[in-house]
Order: structure tokens, then sequence, then C-alpha cells
């Protein structure tokens, strides 16, 4: 009797133990340091960084381009001549996909996931995908000049780099 006790409480220990384990070990995954970016959009003369205070003005625009309320008050860019270059946030699904964006006279020119916290939706990360958006700029409502064609399976991370993309 003790024995079949026994069995039973290491099952439900090991069961419970399995039912809280992460379901993800996949840790952040850091493709490209943000400072790294910078060092080559800027080819080793990174400019003093500036702030877009994000206003009331603003703050709308915000708002229809990222479909939600919730957004940075002010967003840190770095320019120099025509180019300007934006290190930008926005959740995937759960968690954060950090994206530099650089922009050259009104133009999208580099779309590149720095940093992947996503258990799913990785591909995004890969040039068959970022280099739809080079060369597309905004148009009338806060809409990208071509349309980005999606990946299976990461739709939410699609919608989050196209925001990203419009916001910058």
């Amino acid at each position: 009797m003790i024995a079949r006790y026994k069995i039973y409480l290491h099952s439900l220990t090991l069961l419970t133990m399995l039912c809280v384990w992460p379901t993800s070990t996949v840790a952040d995954q850091v493709y490209l340091a943000p400072q790294d970016f910078l060092v080559e959009v800027f080819a080793n003369a990174v400019p003093e960084p500036k702030v877009l205070w994000i206003t009331k003005g603003l703050r709308a625009d915000t708002r229809a381009i990222m479909t939600h309320s919730k957004g940075p008050r002010r967003i840190r860019y770095w320019t120099q001549s025509t180019r300007s270059a934006w290190i930008l946030e926005e959740i995937g699904k759960v968690k954060p996909i950090t994206t530099g964006i650089v922009i050259n006279d009104g133009h999208i020119e580099r779309v590149t996931v720095l940093i992947y916290r996503e258990s799913r939706g990785w591909e995004v990360r890969h040039s068959f995908f970022t280099d739809q958006f080079i060369g597309a700029r905004l148009v009338e409502n806060h809409r990208l000049s071509r349309s980005i064609d999606g990946i299976s399976g990461a739709t939410l991370s699609v919608s989050a780099l196209t925001r990203l993309s419009r916001l910058a």
C-alpha cells in the first residue's frame, strides 16, 4: 500500500513539474545589438540621438498607425543628412520585437529585426521578408505604398513589423 502511494506521489510530482515547466525555453534572440545596428547604418560615425516627443497631435497619428493606445511618450532616433535610424519595439504575440528601421529621403531603406523574444514567428527576421519594405513610403491613411506579404504562422509578428515600419 505504501509503495503504491509513493508511486502515486512521484507521478503527481512529475505531472505538476511538467505543467509548470516553461512551454518555450527559447531565450531572447539577439541578432544584432542596437548599438551595432547604428554603427552599421552610420559607418562608425553614429550621430547624437534626438528625441521625438509624442504630443497630442502626434498621439492621434500614432494610435491610428499602431492600432492601440499604448505607446511611447517619446521616441529616440538618430539622423544624418536625409537618413534617419529608428530603434522601435512592438509586441508580437506576447513579447516585444526590437526592430531597427532606416528611412532615407522618406523611403524605407532597411528593416532589421534586432532582438526577437517570441517562440514563434521568427521567420520575420530573414531578408526574404524584410526586403519587401525597401523603397516603401508612407501614403495617405498611414499606409505603406506597397503591400507586404505575410508568413504563415507569423501573422502577429508580420503585423508588428508592418506597424513599426509605418510609424518610422
